[in-house]
């Protein structure tokens, strides 16, 4: 595959794509060419019937209808930018079709379960306590992404103004705004953190001082709900889904739920309104004039 290298360059530098983005459509890519290398073929010359062939084998493989698209999307960029660079004359893609998935809805925590989370004993005394509590409240409050809440830094978050920066995908900025009571309890944590590690600018830190890693916060978000939820999938995605369903449970307008998500397309903010049946009947109730 001689154009990948030159491929993954243009998405990081040009497209400006994500480092977990760029490792995904990495791995895809990798797997196609193995994929054609045990049939005897080249990914230079891939055609319609090889890349049908892979699609084909990878559903025989188990692959998910979901992980397959995504696998499709891989390879419609890859080959968009062999054409876009003069690097081939034909698109083998644009005879390839996604496959027919069924609606995934995202998984989220009911608001008393999140409460219950949240509520626990006093730790004003003890950082690593704290600090553990702080993380799993910023991801319920905010409703930042992994990889945003891991690189935030003491100027980034304003509990004056009672807001905080974040630096989102393709180095998008955008405001989230924060509550009173949640101010409280981040200058209280950002008091303890400066009398153990004065030296650090980022916000959040391990016992250590050193930055947080994505193992890490996946093993404190997987404890602290399986705590109050027997939900198979406790990630600190499953905190941001939860931000969003129980927002528009609660009324919240689908647009400012995008922004504060970060969305590029509402299309991506709208899935969280199949996961709200008390906004709609809310929304009947209040909108029907016979309700």
């Amino acid at each position: 595959m001689e154009h990948f290298v030159p491929y993954l360059k243009y998405l990081e530098y040009e497209k400006r794509y994500s480092p977990h983005t760029i490792d995904a459509y990495c791995r895809d890519l990798l797997q196609f060419d193995v994929f054609l290398s045990d049939v005897g073929e080249s990914s230079a010359v891939a055609d319609f019937k090889a890349i049908r062939r892979w699609i084909i084998d990878l559903v025989a493989n188990g692959d998910s209808s979901r992980t397959v698209n995504r696998k499709i999307a891989t390879l419609r960029s890859y080959f968009k930018y062999l054409m876009k660079e003069g690097l081939v004359a034909i698109n083998p893609m644009e005879k390839v079709r996604p496959l027919k998935t069924g609606k995934n809805l995202p998984a989220f925590v009911p608001i008393d379960k999140m409460d219950e989370a949240l509520d626990e004993e006093e730790t004003s005394g003890d950082f690593s306590a704290l600090r553990d509590r702080t993380v799993l409240e910023f991801f319920y409050m905010t409703g930042v992404r992994l990889s945003e809440l891991i690189h935030l830094k003491d100027t980034d978050v304003d509990t004056k103004a009672m807001t905080v920066k974040v630096l989102g995908k393709r180095n998008k900025e955008r405001i989230i705004p924060l509550t009173a009571p949640f101010c409280d309890t981040l200058r209280q944590y950002v008091s303890l953190k400066k009398f153990a590690f004065p030296d650090t600018d980022l916000f959040f830190v391990l016992d250590s001082g050193k930055p947080l890693y994505e193992r890490w916060v996946q093993r404190l978000t997987g404890k602290k709900l399986g705590m109050v939820t027997a939900m198979k999938k406790r990630s600190p995605h499953v905190l941001r889904h939860s931000f969003a369903t129980n927002m528009l449970d609660n009324g919240a307008d689908l647009n400012a739920i995008k922004e504060i998500l970060g969305h590029a397309n509402l299309s991506a903010t709208q899935v969280y309104t199949h996961s709200a049946p008390n906004r709609i009947k809310k929304v009947y109730q209040q909108a029907h004039p016979r309700a």
